[in-house]
């Protein structure tokens, strides 16, 4: 929790008013018996109409204030609860943001979406309630006991023996209950995590027959979340008996003492009926400190969770100023020298000594067996148009899509970049067109569709470099070829890098790189591999055998 005090500092002014009036409705409550006394003591045997609507009135004036201090309480409780929330929850999004492919991976993303989440409600419901509670039920416990001994001082003894005991009680639960809490909470990431996987991958779980299978799992992990939700909530479920049996314990005690000291002339009756009132307000700010004692375990343990996140440092930093415009040689436009690359946890690199350079206007092709560490060169690249593997858009319009390629794009240069990325007949054919309605992750879309889009959205930026990160799989063999034809048609010196495990995407590129094991196999043009790289050979004539070479008779090959 320390760690995240930082998000409350806008808020100290609330987190002071709230506990005030808290401690000033309990004041108020502190009177009461007092009044109460005075009536049965005085009012009563006196017949004396006029003190007794005086205190009546007093009693309704001390309910007014106390409900008045009470609202005002929660509202400063509520705002500054609130308000720290909704700061937490914005800078672990920002934090997220920062962290690599590599942090998010390793935390998986239904963690992240509990921190965010039920993880913050839980930190934010027991920070209001800490406001609010905190200090107000040990100032009812201790003003009790202090205003009992203004009534009798061996009465209030009692007050003395039992306030320490249901301390020790309440507190003993509490530091059983924290770390059984805080394996709920992980079990409960694991629930939310077969329940993501279940749903993004439906159509291959039915497709497997695997329902049963995941139905079983998912059962497997709901029973053992359900299993510790049971145990910690017995132990939790101690305190309400415990406490109320000991203080009833405390109150039999104390009536007995009360009796025998009326009878020996010490006190009166209405003094007892006020001791009661007392040990009656303890028991029911004790059981609410007990539940406060519960929320602020699992507010902790979430707090701790969360403070765990922003402990995760960024695998990758980036400079908040540039030295100036990057310069170069004019005909250049990536250089690559002895670079090498490696994941988390990898063993080998995935990227090992590549060396080369491409020219401003160039097309490289890149191919490979998968994992030969095609994909990692776009980690290496800034100020460029990329086009990932996934094709991933969000909720809202296509022009909301495409604009996060340029925020600024004009309508005729997204419809620009539709036409280039081959989308025009899928934004013309929606409803709205440009305005037309894409659901979360595009899902009323096709995979074709998709593509295409994301592809359109890159090239709004008009990008010196455009990687494409084998953007065209989901796309027909006509398709692509007008893609890479209209994209080299393009106004400009753009330099395109086409990643891709199909050897029809990047066989007119000008130079093709062939990686094997992260290391350059082969570098030349389509028919120069053909000719001189092995692996290019191995690839090509796998996606098109009708190419590959026959043998004569005299050992003399020639293409089919």
């Amino acid at each position: 929790m320390k760690k995240l005090r930082v998000f409350l500092a806008d808020y100290k002014k609330e987190s002071i008013l709230a506990p005030a009036f808290k401690l000033l409705e309990a004041l108020f409550d502190l009177f009461v018996p007092l009044v109460v006394a005075r009536i049965i003591d005085v009012g009563i045997p006196s017949g004396n109409r006029g003190l007794l609507f005086r205190q009546f009135g007093i009693l309704i004036l001390l309910a007014v204030v106390g409900i008045v201090c009470s609202v005002t309480a929660q509202y400063f409780a509520a705002k500054a609860s609130v308000g720290f929330a909704t700061k937490l929850r914005q800078a672990l999004f920002d934090h997220i943001q920062k962290l690599s492919y590599k942090e998010l991976d390793r935390l998986g993303t239904n963690t992240l979406i509990t921190r965010m989440t039920s993880d913050v409600q839980q930190v934010q419901n027991g920070l209001n309630l800490a406001l609010r509670l905190l200090l107000r039920s040990p100032f009812i416990v201790f003003g009790s006991m202090i205003m009992a001994f203004t009534i009798d001082v061996k009465a209030a003894l009692v007050f003395v023996v039992a306030i320490p005991v249901l301390s020790v009680v309440v507190f003993a639960i509490m530091l059983v209950s924290i770390p059984l809490y805080k394996k709920v909470q992980a079990a409960l990431d694991q629930v939310l995590g077969a329940t993501r996987e279940n749903l993004t991958g439906v159509r291959v779980i039915r497709a497997f027959c695997k329902e049963d299978e995941e139905v079983r799992d998912f059962d497997a992990k709901n029973e053992a979340l359900t299993k510790m939700n049971e145990f910690v909530g017995r132990i939790s479920a101690l305190m309400n008996p415990a406490t109320y049996l000991l203080i009833n314990l405390a109150t039999i005690v104390l009536i007995r003492v009360g009796a025998v000291r009326v009878d020996l002339g010490a006190i009166q009756q209405g003094d007892v009926v006020a001791l009661y009132n007392y040990m009656a307000q303890m028991i029911v700010e004790l059981i609410k400190l007990a539940s406060l004692i519960i929320t602020i375990d699992k507010s902790i343990a979430c707090a701790e969770r969360i403070s765990r996140i922003f402990d995760v440092v960024p695998g990758q930093s980036f400079p908040e100023k540039t030295q100036g415009e990057v310069t170069g040689s004019k005909d250049t436009a990536v250089s690559f020298r002895g670079v090498t690359f490696s994941y988390e946890g990898a063993r080998e690199p995935s990227v090992e000594n590549v060396s080369f350079t491409a020219a401003r206007g160039e097309t490289i092709g890149i191919i490979g067996g998968t994992g030969a560490g095609k994909s990692s060169m776009q980690e290496l690249v800034n100020l460029v148009g990329v086009v990932p593997q996934k094709a991933v858009l969000f909720q809202g319009s296509i022009r909301d899509n495409l604009k996060w390629g340029n925020e600024n794009a004009t309508d005729a240069e997204l419809m620009d970049a539709v036409r280039t990325a081959q989308a025009a007949e899928v934004v013309e054919g929606k409803e709205g067109k440009l305005d037309f309605a894409v659901e979360q992750n595009g899902r009323n879309l096709s995979g074709g569709q998709r593509q295409r889009l994301t592809i359109a959205r890159a090239l709004v930026r008009k990008p010196k470099i455009l990687i494409l990160d084998d953007s065209a799989s989901a796309l027909d063999f006509a398709t692509d070829a007008a893609l890479r034809r209209a994209i080299r048609g393009l106004e400009g010196s753009m330099t395109v890098f086409i990643v891709s495990q199909r050897t029809a995407s990047i066989m007119n590129a000008d130079r093709i790189l062939v990686l094997d094991d992260g290391k350059i196999a082969g570098e030349g043009t389509h028919a120069q591999l053909l000719q001189s790289c092995p692996l290019y050979q191995e690839i090509f004539y796998s996606q098109f055998p009708e190419k590959r070479p026959k043998t004569q008779a005299g050992g003399e090959e020639v293409l089919a």
